[in-house]
């Protein structure tokens, strides 16, 4: 079957765009040829430095016949409904019209309208123009004397040439005729701008990808990346060194060069006293080039190397001596700024920086920088003991941990904030655990990065990501759908991340704040919690039942203290038990319960004794709804009457007892056991049980026997929730 080829070739396209203009060039073309019944085979898109470039394979040389019925007006209707209906119809033959017989509304006129399939490149022709024109560059532009033109085309940079045909690889493809703002397409395009400037023409896929490979011009971005990543390999590997890996370096090289080629530079070895990192954002960020790392082979210590490896777009005539000459140049200025950047800053000691920190804003309603960090010194101080770190330390890391956001390298380079301000520490003799935690208060940055494990430096890490997640709540500034501007998100999953991966015992209620803001955040973090443990496996419904066990609400009638019930109501001051603020206050306790619901569920016992729970849920909500009362109270024992009823008060009794201490003192696996000791005594009460009795005083007193198994069963969790 015929392919589609078409390339656009401009002047340039930036490398950050280039991912996203194949995928929406692949898209558009793709869903415009099946919304015309044009169905494929398969479709790739590519893009370089100059072009964008989309094969459609197994495309139809013409579209399917079609024929339709088009119902008309009733038989009798006026004479210009009709004729309306035949020319909207297309209707040229009196042999398209019949009459379909109705005996209720009537008989009525149908058309019967057949339309050929239209050659593929006559559609393409429609088609093609239409997308190249709105195409969705992020940024684009007009140019030449057209662009005072109303509509005319707006690209990238300017499109040079248009490139579409239409065939089967044996047999000679078409042009497909477009005109796009004064081009017109044809089956001609150009090899590299350097090496290669030629016409080059190709009516067919492989004649294309053969031609342009012989002209420079590797059209596969993903190609263009393994070339580099492998050259730059065996490069260092000769010299015993090894690359520094950067993927995200990689890709946006890999977009700036159609024809790759690897060198390898060097720089004066003094610049190596500069902090590694510092070194490979210099080179990395002005040019582009890959930092390198004494290997494993030659027995090196991983420290970095004086080389790089930067890539050039030509094969030159000197071996690239020039080029790696001229990159040297800029290296070693952009290296000694640094150290420039490296002497100053340790001769001024961090506590000497944070006067400069009131002039910088953190945001118009929350304050400057300077108060920002008086808040988190305090919150670290409190933490600390909490989390198992010395109160000083963590004061002293809070206060110092955003002082380097006004040393130079940090204004030069921001993505090193907290790196910068580990080294500065370390230089002025700070201990080892404030140096670590100045770095690491910012983990995690996103989900795979790794979380600080230093008491002190999870201190000030909860204390930064709390401080901004309570202050932006208290202005009301919450994420709203996608919009995450603050990425309060990411602060709170870090902060979940923290206390679970590190086993803290932490209540978040207390840290939240009082009022509707506290309880708002509370229920955030209870969303991100779920997002959390549903990625790790964990069943939403479980997750539900515990957090709803938790509830006021959920433990009402029964397991809830005297002195939880005379806490006002939305309180956020410490109970009785220190940081464990309430069942769904403590994170770390959710989580468990989860784990050992899970594992009592997938007894026999565990779905026997769901399936009897949410049987006298289900009765008591109907029961409940029809009286319009609770029946919650206590039941009666002495008005017990069957043995079933009786031996189901008794493990009742028993059951709530157990289950009830054992979550008190965090026991969730002895609270299950707990609770199947009920199953034969549920069992047995419902199947010799009738209890919706005749006598009202004896149904009253069996539904309140079914809501005291509700009581004991939220012990653990809120059975109704549960699926199953």
């Amino acid at each position: 079957m015929p392919d589609l080829l078409l390339e656009l070739l401009s002047e340039e396209i930036p490398a950050r765009m280039q991912g996203r203009a194949a995928d929406d060039l692949k898209k558009l073309v793709t869903d415009a040829l099946v919304g015309q019944g044009l169905l494929y085979e398969g479709a790739v898109a590519h893009a370089t430095p100059r072009r964008l470039v989309l094969h459609v394979a197994g495309l139809p040389a013409k579209g399917k016949d079609v024929r339709e019925e088009k119902r008309g007006p009733r038989v009798g209707a006026p004479e210009e409904a009709m004729k309306g209906f035949l020319k909207s119809a297309g209707v040229t033959s009196a042999e398209q019209i019949r009459v379909v017989q109705d005996a209720k509304k009537g008989d009525y006129y149908v058309a019967t309208i057949e339309r050929a399939g239209r050659p593929t490149p006559q559609v393409l022709s429609e088609l093609l123009p239409g997308i190249i024109k709105g195409f969705p560059w992020p940024k684009s532009m007009r140019w030449g004397a057209a662009s005072r033109e109303p509509g005319s085309l707006r690209w990238v940079r300017p499109l040079q040439s248009v490139l579409c045909t239409f065939g089967t690889e044996g047999d000679t493809s078409e042009i497909v005729p477009l005109l796009i703002d004064g081009l017109i397409s044809g089956d001609t395009t150009r090899g590299h701008r350097f090496m290669a400037p030629g016409a080059i023409r190709a009516r067919r896929w492989s004649e294309y990808a053969a031609a342009l490979s012989e002209a420079k011009v590797v059209v596969d971005a993903a190609r263009r990346r393994e070339i580099i990543r492998h050259d730059a390999r065996d490069l260092a590997f000769a010299q015993g060194l090894e690359v520094v890996e950067d993927e995200g370096l990689l890709e946006e090289v890999g977009g700036l060069v159609e024809w790759p080629v690897v060198l390898m530079g060097s720089f004066d070895e003094s610049f190596l006293d500069i902090p590694p990192e510092a070194i490979r954002a210099t080179i990395r960020a002005n040019q582009k080039c890959f930092v390198l790392r004494r290997g494993q082979q030659a027995a090196g210590d991983g420290a970095l190397a004086n080389r790089f490896i930067l890539v050039s777009n030509i094969e030159a005539s000197d071996g690239g001596k020039a080029i790696v000459a001229g990159n040297e140049r800029v290296v070693r200025a952009r290296l000694s700024d640094a150290k420039f950047f490296w002497e100053t800053d340790k001769k001024t000691k961090l506590e000497d920086r944070l006067e400069r920190l009131k002039a910088i804003t953190f945001h118009e309603k929350l304050g400057t920088q300077f108060e920002r960090v008086e808040r988190i010194v305090a919150l670290a101080r409190e933490l600390a003991p909490v989390v198992g770190a010395d109160p000083a330390e963590a004061e002293r890391a809070a206060r110092l941990a955003k002082a380097d956001l006004v040393t130079e390298m940090v204004g030069e380079f921001p993505e090193l904030q907290g790196l910068m301000g580990r080294y500065y520490a370390a230089a002025q003799g700070e201990t080892p655990a404030v140096a670590t935690a100045i770095e690491d208060h910012y983990r995690p940055v996103g989900p795979s990065d790794r979380i600080p494990t230093d008491p002190v430096a999870v201190a000030v890490a909860l204390a930064d990501k709390l401080d901004t997640l309570v202050g932006f709540w208290a202005i009301d500034e919450k994420p709203t759908g996608s919009k995450d501007p603050y990425a309060l998100r990411r602060a709170a999953l870090g902060v979940i991340r923290i206390v679970l991966e590190n086993g803290l015992r932490v209540s978040m209620g207390k840290r939240c704040g009082p009022g509707p803001a506290g309880a708002d955040l509370l229920s955030f973090f209870h969303d991100r919690l779920k997002v959390y443990l549903r990625e790790r496996g964990a069943r939403h419904d479980l997750i539900d039942a515990v957090l709803a066990a938790g509830q006021p609400s959920a433990r009402a009638g029964g397991g809830e203290s005297r002195a939880d019930a005379e806490r006002p109501a939305g309180s956020t001051l410490p109970s009785a038990s220190g940081e464990r603020e309430g069942a769904n206050d403590d994170l770390l306790m959710i989580v468990r319960r989860v784990e050992a619901l899970s594992r009592f569920l997938e007894t026999d016992d565990g779905k026997n004794l769901l399936a009897a729970t949410k049987r006298a849920a289900n009765i008591l909500r109907i029961e409940e709804k029809k009286d319009g009362r609770s029946y919650d109270d206590a039941p009666a024992l002495s008005a017990l009457v069957e043995p079933e009823e009786k031996g189901l008060a008794v493990a009742l009794a028993r059951a709530a007892h157990a289950a009830s201490e054992a979550v008190a003192d965090e026991k969730f696996e002895d609270a299950m056991k707990a609770l199947a000791e009920l199953r034969p005594a549920v069992d047995a009460f419902f199947e010799k049980v009738t209890v919706n009795a005749t006598e009202a005083d004896l149904r009253e007193n069996r539904l309140k026997l079914l809501a005291m198994l509700r009581r004991a069963t939220r012990e653990v969790a809120d059975f109704s929730r549960i699926e199953g």
